[in-house]
């Protein structure tokens, strides 16, 4: 079973509720699907998520499909909501 950690900063994690957590999942689709199943009647959540850059080991993953980014045991996924200010 492949098992990745989500992190979560700013906003992301006030809509998660949580700093980090630990899903099963091999691709970033899946894990998109699980953290949104976790969730069902938090919309919030679900709008922020969209919302946020994904990092996938630290690499922005921009427009890839979710469906194609393989993910291995240990990995660390990060959302990242927009930041204003400068």
């Amino acid at each position: 079973m492949t098992v990745v950690t989500c992190r979560y900063w700013g906003g992301a994690k006030a809509a998660a509720g949580t700093e980090s957590e630990l899903v099963a999942a091999t691709t970033l689709a899946g894990v998109m699907a699980e953290i949104t199943r976790r969730r069902p009647a938090d919309r919030r959540f679900s709008d922020v998520v969209d919302a946020c850059s994904v990092l996938v080991e630290g690499v922005a993953v921009g427009s890839r499909d979710p469906a194609s980014v393989q993910l291995r045991t240990r990995t660390t996924v990060e959302f990242l909501p927009p930041f204003a200010g400068g």
